[in-house]
């Protein structure tokens, strides 16, 4: 059985490329260097993702649907740009629920994960600390660099907040869903960031 690919591979509208990583839009309010897809009419629940037909569904909405049924792959075919965005995502919400300890409350969590999103000191495909540099190029020259910095570390900072008001939506009991948690020693296609 294959992995599940990302449905903005399909998209018509093919987005902006830093090597071969795709700037796709989001539905943010973190500023970055795409623009941001609007908000559902009717506001959701934190923990809940608009409908896949929505113009307010993104990739990162795309990943945490399918970070835990991704997680049991250790291969992973790459149809197009979208799903070198998808590993990343996956990659990185492994590393946030590795900061999630099972005893956290809400707060100790959120503080972690969102110091784990801010920091800018992370590898970017070409760097040597870069898992799949044979899948990914690097960026063509310093202001690519930068752009696609920015924008990692606004996909990193909205992923984290989503994640958090997932794992933390359940019953309200300020405990972390076990059924995140139970996924923190998986590591996607053998490999993290």
């Amino acid at each position: 059985m294959p992995a599940y690919n990302s449905v903005f591979n399909a998209d018509p509208h093919q987005p902006r490329l830093v090597g071969n990583f795709p700037l796709m839009p989001l539905r943010t309010k973190v500023r970055g260097p795409v623009y941001a897809l609007p908000f559902p009419d009717t506001p959701l629940p934190a923990g809940e993702s608009p409908d896949e037909d929505s113009e307010s569904y993104d990739i990162l909405d795309e990943v945490l649907q399918k970070f835990r049924a991704n997680t049991f792959f250790r291969n992973f075919e790459i149809q197009g740009p979208a799903d070198r965005l998808l590993i990343y995502g996956i990659w990185f919400v492994s590393d946030c629920l590795a900061k999630i300890k099972p005893s956290a409350g809400v707060r100790d969590a959120t503080k972690d994960v969102t110091n784990l999103a801010l920091d800018l000191n992370f590898a970017l495909p070409g760097d040597p600390a870069w898992p799949l540099n044979q899948m990914y190029e690097p960026p063509r020259d310093r202001q690519d660099a930068e752009i696609l910095r920015q924008y990692m570390s606004q996909v990193r900072q909205e992923l984290a907040t989503r994640l958090l008001a997932r794992v933390y939506e359940e019953d309200g009991d300020g405990k972390p869903s076990k059924w995140w948690l139970s996924f923190t020693k998986r590591k996607f296609m053998g490999k993290g960031l």
